[in-house]
């Protein structure tokens, strides 16, 4: 395993697009309701805007592109809007070693937030085992934040 988190760019939209899909499309087994996932999920368009934009990255093992996330920098706080992995790299260490990246890319930041359906276990548990903190419930979702002395 060699594992990178590296910046993406518009020609990997496509790939994203569709380890997303496919990503998301597995949260009926850990108890979604149904098949789907966030705004843009399964859009090549919405990808390729979130990589002209800055916001869109990718995790490669040994360069095949495995995972993904949308981050947002905003003065000295970074809003995690999604991670994914492709299912057939789930509960392998994949979403842990992205999320360690995140914070040490971004280890500038004060404060990191994020959000997750309430329902997800898998999500939940994960970012519990990071530290984050439960910041409020509301619309389905669960509130975490981590801030710089955690």
């Amino acid at each position: 395993m060699s594992l990178q988190f590296l910046p993406a760019g518009t020609s990997d939209a496509l790939t994203l697009t569709g380890i997303s899909k496919r990503s998301f499309e597995t949260d009926v087994s850990v108890g979604g309701p149904s098949k789907g996932g966030p705004p843009g999920y399964m859009s090549v368009p919405f990808h390729t805007k979130m990589a002209r934009m800055k916001h869109l990255y990718k995790l490669t093992d040994n360069g095949l592109v495995v995972g993904g996330a949308i981050l947002s920098l905003k003065d000295d706080v970074l809003n995690i809007e999604r991670i994914f992995v492709a299912p057939e790299y789930f509960r392998k260490g994949y979403g842990l070693f992205m999320m360690k990246q995140i914070e040490e890319l971004f280890s500038n930041v004060k404060k990191f937030l994020l959000d997750t359906p309430d329902w997800n276990v898998r999500t939940n548990s994960l970012y519990k085992k990071l530290g984050y903190k439960e910041l409020r419930r509301g619309k389905g979702l669960v509130y975490y934040v981590k801030s710089e002395n955690e």
